[in-house]
């Protein structure tokens, strides 16, 4: 239930059209919460037809025009309720985990390769989200909202750096481990 969330959050932060929710949730939103575009799109259906959200009135036929949404009460209401239920935490599902454990009874062909890639993806992310704090959250960011999205953004680079530190560590115990049976 928290893609229809993620979209009344949005659209709370600035009424938009489809394309336009689509572009901030692959800038943003997508960073922590991903959908595809044709999700997105049926949850505004979704979301309209629940009485959350509206289309905005425009002057021009709509038939071909892109409709602009914003959040009504009710919608409001939703987001506030959910955000205030409690939830628990979710156990973390992480195929490269279930690889990694799978190569032990296996065998570690390919596993060390994809760790490196791993460690170099996660790098750059790090490096993204330390750019945008850069850019973002400067001297005179500090009313309660900015601080809650750079609260979000620091999430996220410290599980970057968790990763990375993690990816390095596991790479300097492949590295001790005894050439498997066979190799040169």
């Amino acid at each position: 239930m928290s893609l229809p969330h993620a979209i009344l959050t949005a659209l709370l932060e600035k009424p938009s059209s489809g394309l336009e929710l689509t572009r901030r949730f692959d800038r943003s939103i997508g960073y922590f919460w991903s959908a595809t575009h044709q999700q997105i799109y049926r949850e505004l259906g979704k979301l309209e037809s629940e009485g959350y959200i509206r289309a905005l009135p425009t002057e021009q036929p709509t038939r071909g025009q892109k409709k602009s949404y914003e959040v009504l009460p009710a919608g409001r209401a939703e987001l506030a309720r959910w955000t205030a239920a409690a939830q628990d935490p979710k156990p973390p599902r992480d195929t490269l985990l279930l690889r990694l454990r799978a190569s032990a009874m296996v065998g570690t062909t390919g596993i060390e390769a994809d760790l490196r890639r791993h460690l170099t993806l996660h790098q750059r992310q790090l490096a993204e989200y330390e750019e945008i704090q850069q850019r973002d959250f400067g001297p005179g960011r500090d009313t309660p909202q900015d601080r809650l999205q750079h609260l979000i953004l620091r999430a996220g680079i410290d599980l970057e750096t968790f990763w990375t530190r993690w990816l390095t560590h596991a790479l300097e115990e492949f590295e001790r481990l005894p050439a498997p049976e066979g190799s040169p």
